[in-house]
């Protein structure tokens, strides 16, 4: 079925629109907002779900509630990290005439402290996946720059062991200091696989369903 011509005549105007380079830096920062919402929908409702289903209790309703809550907040956090930072970089490059290197870290310095510098469970799993990864590239980047020598072996194996050493003795000794979805998780595999009562709560279910 065709489309109405008031509709295709809206469709060429608004491409037309899109097309003009004089508007490609504002649209940039629109497109963004949409891409990051996108982006944190994707990555959180499945983390949701399975999190929700696993270790919550409650109703369906409840659950599918918590999903999209936190779907919601994700999103939402993303996409204006996304508006504000490529905003900023954007006036920045427009008031000096030019882009510099500390455009970037300016634009995402306010901008991580304005959409995640509140201490959430959402955005503290945020910025710890951004930590570990910052910490990563920071340590490849001294590196590449000559001020760390090259390891002569590969370090991920012992950095790897004491990884799992220091996250299994702060489960054991520590808990409360580690974020609470990790302690979900690991009281799941190293606490609930101590308790069996028979053959269901050993195989089949983690633990005893309570009788009717």
């Amino acid at each position: 079925m065709a489309a109405p011509p008031q509709l295709r005549a809206l469709l060429v105007a608004v491409n037309a629109l899109l097309r003009k380079r004089r508007y490609h830096t504002a649209l940039a920062v629109l497109k963004g907002f949409r891409n990051g919402a996108v982006y944190g929908a994707k990555i959180r409702a499945p983390h949701a779900l399975v999190m929700t289903f696993l270790f919550r209790n409650g109703s369906l309703q409840e659950k599918l509630r918590a999903v999209l809550q936190a779907t919601y907040i994700h999103s939402r956090n993303l996409a204006c990290f996304v508006f504000t930072y490529k905003g900023l970089c954007a006036l920045q490059s427009r008031i000096q005439g030019k882009t510099y290197q500390v455009h970037s870290f300016l634009a995402a310095f306010l901008g991580g402290f304005l959409v995640f510098g509140e201490n959430s469970n959402i955005n503290s799993q945020i910025n710890m996946y951004v930590l570990s990864r910052v910490l990563f590239a920071l340590s490849r980047l001294a590196v590449e720059k000559g001020y760390i020598p090259e390891p002569r072996w590969d370090p991920f194996p012992v950095l790897t062991a004491v990884l799992w050493g220091l996250v299994l003795w702060l489960f054991e000794y520590h808990r409360p200091t580690l974020q609470p979805s990790l302690q979900s998780s690991m009281t799941y595999l190293y606490e609930d696989s101590n308790v069996w009562h028979d053959i269901s709560d050993f195989l089949i279910y983690n633990k005893s369903r309570p009788s009717k």
